[in-house]
C-alpha cells in the first residue's frame, strides 16, 4: 500500500494515522515535540459529544462589553495583537449572524454524531480503553439569570438531538457534594466521558501503532507541495515524497495550507490549565462553570482545571490574569482547594479557531493528494475518531461518513459582490 505522511501528532494526527493503518498504509508522523504536545497535551480531557454550540453565536453581540470589561470574564484580547486578528474578527462577527450560527451548528452535531463510533476502533482496545472514566458532565450556572440567557443555546442542542438533564441545587450537591453551595442551574449531558490521562492515551496509542510499523520523526517540516502522483514534505531542505500528506498540525496548519492554494483564516485560541495534584477525588466527573468558562476534570494526576480564551496569536508569554482566575475560581467552586497549596503545575496551549467554529476536513484546492484535518476548536478530543475515519475514507476513495462541504476549505472564498454586502451588514 502506498506511503502516507501525517504532519502534527496530536489527538487528530495519531487517529488519522491508526485509521490508514487499518486500510494498511504505510504512515510516517512528522512532530518535532513528539506525540500529543500542544493542545492535545493540556485540554480538559472530556468526550464532548454535545458540544454542538461553537463560540460564534448571536449572543457575543450581548456579552462582548462584558467579556472585555469584567475581572472574571474568561476571555482575554491582547490589543497588541489587534491588528493582525482584525479580518478574523470581521468574519467572526459575519458568523455569529444567526443564519450563519445555526449553519455552524448544524455542521459540529452532524460531525458529533459520529464521534462515538469513531472511536469504537480504538476502543475496542483494552489498553486504550482503560483511560476512559464514563460520567456524564456536569455544567453549573451560579445563577438563573446566567440559565436563562443560555436557554436559546440548550433548546439548539435538544433540537439537534443533544439529552441532558436540567438540576437545581439539591440535585447538584447530591450529585458532587464538594462543590459550594454558589450554584442555582446545572446541564448534565448523558453518555459522555473523560479521559484519566489524556497524553498516556495518545503515548500508548502510539506504541501500538509503533509495534505496527508506524514511523515518527521529531522533525520541523517547512513545505507541503503537491507532485505528480502524490505529494512531498520538505524536511531540512530535502522533499520527500508520498502517495498522501495530511495536515492535522492544529493552530499552525493555516501555512501549509496557504502552500497548497487555501487561504484558511486560522488563528489561536490561546487556552490554560493549572493542576491540584492529589485532589481529583474532590468530585467523580468533569464540572464545568459556565460563567466563568473553564472545566474542572478528575486526572489520575490529580484534578485539571481548564479552559478560558485569550486572541493573542503564538506569543509564549502567559497571561498570569487568567491563570489566577482559574485558581480563585475553581477554589470558589470546590472550597477544600482552599486548604491546598497553589496548584503545582500551569499551563498554556494553542487552541486551532476558525471564525465559524468548524474544522477543516477535505482535501486541498491545489491537489486531491494533500488532505485537510486542522481547526477543531475545542473539539479536538471529541472528534478524532471520525476526523481520522474521514481522512482514511478520503485517502482510499470511499464516500465518507456525511456530506464534507460544510468542513472544506473553500467554505471561505467570498465573492467581491458578496463580501461588499457582508461588509455593509455588519459595519
Amino acid at each position: 500500500m502506498p506511503d502516507v505522511a501525517i504532519v502534527g501528532a496530536g489527538f487528530i494526527g495519531l487517529a488519522s494515522a491508526a485509521s490508514l493503518m487499518r486500510d494498511g498504509h504505510r504512515v510516517t508522523l512528522f512532530d518535532p515535540s513528539g506525540i500529543g504536545q500542544g493542545a492535545s497535551f493540556g485540554n480538559a480531557g472530556t468526550f464532548a459529544h454535545y458540544a454542538c454550540i461553537p463560540v460564534n453565536n448571536p449572543s457575543v453581540f450581548r456579552d462582548l462589553p462584558r467579556f472585555l470589561l469584567s475581572r472574571t470574564s474568561p476571555f482575554r484580547l491582547r490589543w497588541r495583537y489587534l491588528p493582525q486578528l482584525a479580518p478574523w474578527l470581521v468574519r467572526f462577527l459575519i458568523d455569529s449572524l444567526p443564519r450563519r450560527y445555526e449553519a455552524s451548528v448544524g455542521a459540529l452535531a452532524a460531525l458529533l454524531a459520529h464521534a462515538q463510533d469513531g472511536y469504537a476502533p480504538l476502543l475496542a482496545d483494552a489498553e486504550l480503553a482503560r483511560f476512559v472514566r464514563p460520567r456524564e458532565c456536569l455544567y453549573l450556572y451560579s445563577n438563573a439569570t446566567s440559565f436563562d440567557a443560555a436557554r436559546p443555546a440548550l433548546d439548539l442542542r435538544k433540537r439537534f438531538g443533544v439529552a441532558f438533564d436540567v438540576l437545581g441545587g439539591d440535585d447538584i450537591r447530591g450529585l458532587e457534594p464538594s462543590l459550594a453551595p454558589i450554584f442555582e442551574r446545572g446541564v448534565l449531558f448523558g453518555d459522555s466521558w473523560h479521559f484519566s490521562d489524556p497524553h498516556a492515551f495518545l503515548q500508548t496509542l502510539y506504541e501500538r501503532l509503533t509495534a505496527q510499523g508506524l514511523t515518527l520523526e521529531h522533525s520541523t517540516v517547512s513545505a507541503v507541495q503537491p507532485a505528480d502522483e502524490g505529494a512531498s514534505v520538505t524536511v531540512g531542505g530535502i522533499a520527500r515524497r508520498f502517495s498522501h500528506v495530511v495536515i492535522a498540525t492544529g493552530a499552525h496548519s493555516a501555512r501549509f495550507a496557504r502552500q497548497c492554494g487555501d487561504a484558511v483564516p486560522l488563528d489561536t485560541e490561546r487556552g490554560y490549565h493549572v493542576r491540584y495534584p492529589g485532589a481529583q477525588q474532590l468530585i467523580s466527573r468533569p464540572v464545568g462553570w459556565a460563567e466563568r468558562g473553564f472545566y474542572m476534570t478528575p486526572m489520575s494526576d490529580g484534578l485539571r482545571v481548564a479552559g478560558t480564551v485569550e486572541l493573542g496569536g503564538f506569543s509564549a508569554t502567559r497571561n498570569r490574569s487568567l491563570l489566577d482566575l482559574l485558581t480563585f475560581s475553581s477554589k470558589r467552586a470546590l472550597p477544600a482547594l482552599s486548604a491546598l497549596d497553589t496548584p503545582d503545575r500551569s499551563w498554556l496551549g494553542f487552541r486551532p479557531t476558525l471564525p465559524d467554529g468548524v474544522p477543516v476536513l477535505g482535501r486541498s484546492r491545489a491537489s486531491e493528494r494533500v488532505i485537510y484535518a486542522f481547526g477543531h476548536q475545542h473539539l479536538g478530543v471529541t472528534l478524532a475518531g471520525v476526523s481520522g475515519r474521514i481522512v482514511a475514507d478520503l485517502v482510499a476513495r470511499r464516500a465518507p461518513l456525511l456530506d464534507l462541504a460544510p468542513y472544506a476549505p473553500t467554505r471561505f472564498r467570498i465573492s467581491p459582490s458578496a463580501r461588499q454586502r457582508q461588509q455593509v451588514h455588519v459595519f
